[in-house]
């Protein structure tokens, strides 16, 4: 199988005033095509700095981050937003919905910005993704209409719509309760098993991690554990 994801001695720091404060130290991780992998580890462990580097939307102080076979330190602005558009997918624990949207337009979003498909392409793709995740009957309720959970749904389809090879969830349970977050994982994971998506989030709830195929946990900007890998 494939690695899809590589981290090659990453560090990241950040200046804070006359301070240099380190997020990641020397980090090395390989994440193969079709895992199921959780991040975890503290608050301030460098776990969403961690997704956030390889989900193209911060760069490392030193060291290398691949995706998809690709260095992304050696591409531009313009095959950096490519990559991201094409290639990945993001969960985040507050949703990121736009308000002025219903839960269809939400998810055809990325579609439009995409520009590959024609209306009738865009409608079938997010009827049928709106119906795997519960929300068929929901296309036209704005995000302040929807449950939490609702909402958490939304973003996972957003993240799906353009077939991304790895999804990045950054805490994706961490503001439901504990059924409905339950039920938010056992979906990523159904999706995980089904489509073989690659999805990799961060989680510090023990009840998370274990639906898992692997933990890789951080302490302190550093890898003390791989999973067994």
């Amino acid at each position: 199988m494939t690695d899809v994801v590589v981290l090659r001695e990453v560090s990241k720091e950040y200046p804070l005033g006359k301070l240099v404060v380190p997020a990641l130290k020397g980090v090395s991780l390989a994440i193969r095509a079709g895992e199921f992998v959780s991040i975890a580890g503290p608050s301030g462990s460098g776990k969403t700095t961690l997704l956030n580097l390889v989900g193209c939307v911060d760069t490392p102080t030193s060291g290398a981050v691949l995706v998809d076979g690709l260095d992304t330190g050696r591409l531009s602005e313009r095959e950096l937003t490519k990559l991201r558009l094409e290639k990945l997918g993001f969960i985040f624990q507050s949703f990121n919905l736009i308000a002025v949207l219903d839960t269809f337009q939400n998810v055809e979003f990325p579609l439009l910005l995409q520009g590959q498909q024609n209306r009738r392409e865009r409608r079938e793709v997010v009827s049928e993704l709106l119906e795997r995740v519960g929300l068929d009957k929901h296309h036209h309720h704005r995000p302040n209409e929807l449950s939490g959970g609702q909402r958490q749904r939304v973003a996972i389809a957003r993240a799906l719509v353009t077939r991304p090879r790895i999804v990045l969830a950054d805490e994706p349970t961490a503001n439901l309760d504990t059924g409905t977050g339950g039920a938010i994982i056992d979906l990523m994971k159904s999706i995980n098993e089904t489509q073989g998506t690659t999805f990799i989030f961060s989680t510090h709830d023990a009840r998370v991690m274990k639906h898992a195929d692997r933990v890789i946990r951080l302490e302190d900007g550093c890898i003390v554990s791989n999973g067994g890998e």
